[in-house]
Formats: structure tokens, C-alpha cells, sequence
């Protein structure tokens, strides 16, 4: 076979090599634009798991990188005067220029061709089986051919500069400085016995007001190394682009995406990108170089185990392309977390080195308690003094106080409706599916919405408080609770507006209308939920926004009086006052409608006369939808002036969901997906959150509580499944309590049992993963 590779990076320089070495008979060459000594950049990270896979494909180059490592443990956090650090976390830096050498070396040895100064813009004058465009993040093979490929770049928020330094840093070091124009951070790190990497990184608008945009490189220089002193204990910063001037060494970081990678060209000849070409993960979780080499270690891998080409170039593109999506989805994360530092930085020191330290959600909280069991401890027994414990208590165990009302744990059943009642009355049902719940560990159980009227329900199950009889039935609920738990019951009143008179969702689905007995339906706007199918509901006068506001201050003080510990106001999902609040259901033109403000208008009139009729001591809660999901709905930002304006109008707590307003919505699923919009909103807004969505696992409770994004996470569908959720939990994470943790006496016998038999679970798992780790000999 015939292989072109144009590019000299890793990615084209190990393909190649790993070609060669497969079958000598190949004819291999690399075209490099640039001289056989030049490099740019300093030094390149790779994981152990990296190293582990050089080391299967080629033994030999995997041992002569491996010499040249610089392998540490730690990570070091600055940030206000201190330095926080975190150990276990095993990376290793080597100079790029080393990597390339040792690549370079490898290839020439094996009898690839290289070819340096060599400049590649088109692909057309290649005679080859099969060429590989690993010409790098500008890749202009990936340009010509961007109707096959379509990449998707996306220039992120920051501008940063890649320098070096003589200092040699003992960990992976953060330092974070603030300036009279913002936050500044560095990424420095050591990759060899002389130098260190030490990127500077700042917003776009954090740049341009400090005047670097107009600086030479020389004083660019200088600038970073003024402002990094403390870290740098004297040493200077060095530039190795000296092809470049001013501040063009200055740039923002181009994610990449490509939704394929394989494209013919008029000769027939397969053309595959690879590394940067293909996809760019953001420096600060170091896989660029690691994303490379495994492009290289797969293709390869897949055309010496498939006969057919094609064939394999189908294998490489479908499982490249979902391992590449996972670590780009953890750098996305990973790059607003250093977009949004101003924000991040409201944490006590504590709380914001451990936010970084998670900040990709690839480490979670017990995974960081296996890389670092006294960081995790001490982490533990900090964060619980800030809520009154002093104990080492895992974050979703440690207390929560809003105006007059302590939560024992951070865990809440989230609303979930059943469709279960007569008449709006809750009954024996309830009381057995809410009572289960309250004695299954959580700190605090939701209602489901409760309508507060007739014509506010969303089907004929849904249960109400706009009668006596119905306050009477809760009130024997919430007594229960109370008397066999030490969980807290909260009370969620709705209006389904255009999404009610339809049917329960097993006779027929709950956004289906009603085939007889359904009920006129109110809208902020003319509205059918169903283009065509759902009941059609007419825009409010303010007669019905009087009537329905008086109707949820009599259901707030029934509430009240049925002795609910909590209040919530339903805003999110398209109902009635979700349908006012966003620009895709409210047309309106007078006062109600056009800006957010005016939108605002209704919801804030009926949160303030419920706040009015809601005891002082209790919390109120409203839920959002932070994010519409369809262009021209209700974006995240719209969210945290949403929240700002509930929180002047008195509330405690912002609830966030997403979605469910437009059946156009496009959500962006995955593990804590709507937990961004909590983060966004707790540290923006300066008012205590909810995330909900997604969160399955102790481990992302705790996560979420400990990285200060949330203070409360509610889980609904895995409660569905197991009534005794925090529970369970509790024994799988191996806390036994006492703190925010009870279980029920009648239970006490089940309680060591399972605590046995998950501490049998992780013996194993440890003992499987030390096994693992002596047969790879880490």
C-alpha cells in the first residue's frame, strides 16, 4: 500500500510509523511544511492510560518516551494567598519537540519517507491508496473538502499564549490572578529537567482591557511574567514562536468537529483526517496529543484486521468518533470552566480548587477520594463546618438551612406527577408513595404539582388544593411524614394552562387531549400545544389573571395550613406562567408581552401575593425552564435575569429545569445535563439552586454539592425505582452515619446487611483494579 501522510505532527509521524513497522512493504511517506527542528509549542501531556496503549503498539517507541517523561502526582491550586493541593492524579509531560524527535527517529529507522519543507495545500498531485490530512487545527485538506467533512469550529471566549520557563514546577500547577480588568490564569507544568510549560489564559474582553492586544510580544511577555511573580520565584517567561509578532501568539482556542472523516477525492483515493484535523480537545485537559496518537494506534489497528480498506476506514470513523465525542464533551466542560472564572472565584479557596479539580466530570467525588483519600477527607470535614458539622460527612449528607427550615441531607424527591386522584383529592395512594419516600433517607419529598383549580389540572388524575376536602387530605399526608420520618415535605402548585384537559399517560399519553369531558383552556397567548391536534386555548384578560392569581394565594394558604415545611412555584414545562415567560408562547402586545420584563410581569404578580400568604419562616421555591432548547426560546442567560428577578421579588431558592415547552426543543442530553444552568444561576445570582436532570448517582450528588453548583439536587425517575434511593446510596458510597442520615427503625435489620454486602462490592472492585494495575506494571 501507498501512504501518504501530509502533516508532521504526532498524528502523521505515528501512523506512519506504526504502518511501516506493520508491514514493511508499504511505501510510507510524510510531507512536513516546516524544517526537521522546528517546533512550536513547549511541552505535551498523556495520560497513563495513553502511555499503556503506546506501549501496545509499538514497545519501542512507547520505552524511548517513557525515558523521557517527567511523571507527577499532584496538582497544585493558587488562588487568593493560598495554595491548594491534590495528589493521585498521575500525568506525564514530555517537550514536544522530544516527542517529535523521538517519532521522527522511529519512522526513519522503520524506512518511512520524510520529507521536510514541504508545503501541502492540495491534495490533487498525490499519487497514493490512501492519503491522511493530519495538517493540524487549520487544516486546509480539511478546508477543501469541508462539504464532506463539515466541521463545525467554534472559537471559544479566551485568548491564550504558550509559553516556557526555567522554573521547574514540583505539580501541575493553577494560579489564578486578579487584575483591575479581570481574572487571569495560568497552566504550568514540567516536561523535562530544564523547562516548563506555562500557558496564560484569559477572556477575550479580560485581554483587550488589559491592553495586550496592542502590546508587542516582548512586553506581552514581560506582562505575564509581572503578573505570575509569585509563582515564577524569579525565573522569566520564553516565547519559542519567533515567527510570530506582536500579540498575534495570542489566540482563541478553535474547537473542532467533524461530523466525518473520510472523504474520496476525484481520483478515488480516500482521504482521513486525523489529530487536530479531525478534532481539537481544549489544553486544559491536555488530551490534543493523546486524541492524535490514538487516531493513529486505531486506524492502524483497524486496516491490519479488516481486508477491505473501506471496511476499515467505516470501523475507524464509527468508534473514533464516540471516543472522541466523550473527551470533547469533558474539555467543553472543562473550557467553560475557565470562560466563567470570575464567577467560580466567589467560592471560599476550598470550594473553588475542588470545583476545578472536577470541573470536566470525568473525576467525580469518589473518584477523587481513590487518587486522594486525605485531599477528599479534609475537603469533606471543611465543607460540613460550612454548614454547622464537625464531622467528615460526604457532601449530600451534610445539612441545608433556608429562612427557618433545616434539611438533614442535600437529597430531594423531585415532583413527580402520578395522575392518581379523584376530584383533585389525594388519596391512600399518595399517602403510601410520598410516606415511602420520606422514610427512604431523603431530606426533603416533593408533591407533584398541585393544581389550584378545576381548569389548572393537566389531566383528570391530577391532584388540587382549591377545596377543603383536598387541604384535609394533604394535611393527613404531611402528618404522616412528619411522625415517621425526619424528612421536610414540600408542596408544588401549577397551572397547566395549554398543556391540561388531556389524558393520563397510559390511556393515551398526557399530551394528548381528552376525547370527552375536557375543560376550556387559558394561554398568556392564543395557543395549541399540538399544532393540530391539542385543544385550542385562548389568550388571558386580566379577569383571568386576577381570578388565577387568587386562586394560587388560596391554594398557598391552604398549603399553609396542611402544614407543607415548603412552597414551590411552577414557572418551567409551557405551563400557564412558563407560557408568559417565554418569547415562543407569549405573543402578546401590551403589558404582559415583547421584553422579559413585561413577560415577567404575571409570574412576579402571582410569586408576590403567594409569597404575601406564605408563612415568613418557610421557604418558596420557583421552578425554571433555564433553557428552551429551540432558537428564539428562553437561552440560559434569559435564565439568570429570570432568577435575579424572582430572588428581588423574596424567593429562597431557583428550582432548574429545561425544556418541555416546544415540541421543536432539541436538548442536549447527558450525565447532570441541566446542572450548568443551576451553577450558572447559584453563582451569578447570588441565590441557592436546585439542578435536577440526570442525576442518577450518589456520586453526582455529591460532586454537584462539593463543587458548589448546586445546593440541593432533586432525583426523580431512579426514586420511582427505589423508594429508598439515599438510603441504598448511603451504603453503596460505604456512610454509615449518623449525620443526615436515618434510617427507619423497623429497617435497622436491613441496614448492615446491605452495608456488608456493598463493602464486599468495593473489596472487590479495589482488589480487580490493583490486579489490573500490577499486570500493566503501574
Amino acid at each position: 500500500m501507498r501512504i501518504t501522510c501530509i502533516g508532521g505532527g504526532p498524528a502523521g509521524l505515528y501512523f506512519a510509523l506504526l504502518m511501516k513497522k506493520a508491514d514493511p512493504t508499504h511505501e510510507v511517506r510524510v510531507l512536513e511544511r516546516n524544517r526537521a527542528g522546528d517546533t512550536f509549542g513547549w511541552g505535551v501531556v498523556l495520560s497513563d492510560q495513553t502511555v499503556e496503549a503506546l506501549r501496545t503498539a509499538d514497545p519501542a517507541t512507547a520505552e524511548q518516551i517513557s525515558d523521557a517523561f517527567n511523571h507527577w502526582d499532584d496538582i497544585a491550586v493558587h488562588i487568593g494567598g493560598r495554595r491548594i493541593v491534590s495528589g493521585g492524579h498521575g500525568f506525564c509531560g514530555i517537550g514536544r519537540k522530544k516527542l517529535l524527535n523521538i517519532l521522527q527517529s522511529r519512522c526513519e529507522r522503520l524506512g518511512v519517507e520524510l520529507v521536510y519543507e514541504t508545503d501541502v495545500g492540495d491534495d490533487a498531485d498525490i499519487d497514493a491508496d490512501l492519503i491522511i490530512a493530519a495538517d493540524g487545527l487549520n487544516s486546509r485538506i480539511r478546508q477543501k473538502y469541508a462539504a464532506t467533512y463539515q466541521p463545525d469550529i467554534d472559537l471559544r471566549a479566551c485568548r491564550f499564549v504558550w509559553l516556557g520557563t526555567t522554573k521547574l514546577f514540583d505539580a501541575f500547577t493553577f494560579d489564578f490572578q486578579q487584575t483591575e480588568w479581570g481574572w487571569f490564569q495560568a497552566h504550568a507544568y514540567r516536561f523535562d529537567d530544564t523547562h516548563s510549560t506555562f500557558i496564560v489564559e484569559a477572556p477575550e474582553d479580560v485581554w483587550r482591557a488589559a491592553g495586550l492586544e496592542e502590546m508587542s510580544k516582548e512586553d506581552g511577555i514581560a506582562f505575564c511574567g509581572q503578573l505570575f511573580a509569585g509563582v515564577l520565584d524569579g525565573h522569566t517567561l520564553i516565547s519559542n514562536a519567533s515567527h510570530l509578532r506582536g500579540s498575534a501568539q495570542w489566540i482563541r482556542f478553535p474547537r473542532v468537529v467533524c461530523k466525518t472523516w473520510v472523504h474520496r477525492n476525484d481520483r478515488g483515493t480516500p482521504v482521513v483526517l486525523m489529530g487536530d484535523a479531525a478534532h481539537t480537545a481544549h489544553f486544559s485537559i491536555g488530551s490534543g496529543t493523546k486524541l492524535a496518537l490514538e487516531d493513529a494506534i486505531a486506524l492502524a489497528r483497524d486496516i491490519q484486521s479488516h481486508g477491505d480498506l473501506s471496511e476499515a476506514l467505516k470501523a475507524y470513523e464509527a468508534a473514533r468518533s464516540i471516543d472522541v465525542l466523550r473527551i470533547q464533551n469533558a474539555a467543553r466542560n472543562s473550557t467553560e470552566w475557565f470562560e466563567n472564572v470570575e464567577r467560580h472565584a466567589r467560592l471560599a479557596p476550598e470550594q473553588f480548587a475542588y470545583s476545578l479539580l472536577t470541573r470536566s466530570q470525568r473525576i467525580s467525588h469518589e473518584n477523587l477520594r481513590l487518587r486522594d483519600a486525605r485531599y477528599v477527607g479534609e475537603f469533606e470535614r471543611w465543607l460540613a463546618g460550612q454548614a454547622g458539622v464537625d464531622a467528615e460527612v460526604p457532601p449530600m449528607f451534610t445539612p441545608f438551612r433556608l429562612r427557618g427550615l433545616t434539611l438533614k441531607n442535600r437529597v430531594v424527591v423531585s415532583p413527580m406527577a402520578q395522575y392518581s386522584c379523584e376530584d383533585g383529592v389525594p388519596g391512600d395512594y399518595h399517602l403510601a408513595h410520598l410516606g415511602a419516600r420520606a422514610q427512604g433517607g431523603a431530606g426533603l419529598v416533593f408533591a407533584e404539582m398541585t393544581c389550584v383549580s378545576p381548569d389548572a389540572r393537566i389531566t383528570p388524575g391530577c391532584p388540587g388544593l382549591w377545596t377543603d376536602e383536598q387541604g384535609a387530605a394533604w394535611q393527613r399526608i404531611v402528618a404522616f411524614v412528619h411522625a415517621n420520618s425526619s424528612a421536610k415535605i414540600a408542596m408544588q402548585l401549577g397551572h397547566a394552562g395549554p398543556k391540561g384537559s388531556t389524558c393520563v399517560p397510559w390511556a393515551g399519553g398526557d399530551d394528548q387531549p381528552l376525547a370527552a369531558g375536557h375543560w376550556p383552556l387559558i394561554a398568556a397567548s392564543e395557543q395549541q400545544y399540538l399544532a393540530g391536534i391539542s385543544q385550542l386555548a385562548r389568550a388571558m384578560t386580566r379577569a383571568d389573571m386576577d381570578r388565577v392569581r387568587d386562586d394560587f394565594v388560596a391554594a398557598t394558604r391552604r398549603a399553609a395550613a396542611a402544614g407543607f415545611d415548603w412552597l414551590e412555584l411552577h414557572c418551567a414545562h409551557g405551563y400557564l406562567l412558563s407560557a408568559f415567560i417565554s418569547p415562543l408562547t407569549n405573543h402578546r402586545d401590551d403589558a404582559y408581552g415583547g421584553p422579559l420584563e413585561n413577560r415577567l410581569r404575571y409570574p412576579l404578580e402571582v410569586f408576590i401575593a403567594m409569597r404575601a400568604a406564605w408563612p415568613d419562616d418557610r421557604p418558596i421555591s420557583v421552578r425554571i425552564s433555564a433553557h428552551d432548547w429551540v432558537p428564539g426560546g428562553t437561552t440560559p442567560e434569559d435564565a439568570v435575569a429570570i432568577a435575579a428577578a424572582f430572588k428581588d421579588a423574596g424567593a429562597d431558592l431557583i428550582d432548574v429545569s429545561s425544556g418541555q415547552v416546544s415540541k421543536a426543543q432539541k436538548p442536549v442530553y447527558g450525565r447532570m445535563f441541566q446542572t450548568p444552568f443551576a451553577e450558572s444561576i447559584r453563582n451569578r445570582v447570588g441565590i441557592a439552586t436546585m439542578a435536577v436532570g440526570a442525576i442518577s448517582e450518589a456520586d453526582h450528588v455529591n460532586s454537584i454539592i462539593a463543587s458548589g453548583r448546586a445546593d440541593l439536587c432533586a432525583i426523580a425517575r431512579p426514586h420511582l425505582a427505589n423508594p429508598a434511593w439515599t438510603l441504598t446510596e448511603a451504603a453503596r458510597i460505604g456512610y454509615r452515619g449518623p449525620v443526615g442520615l436515618e434510617w427507619p427503625k423497623q429497617y435497622l435489620s436491613g441496614k448492615s446487611q446491605l452495608e456488608r454486602e456493598f463493602e464486599r462490592q468495593r473489596a472487590g472492585n479495589v482488589a480487580a483494579a490493583e490486579q489490573a494495575n500490577k499486570a500493566l506494571g503501574v
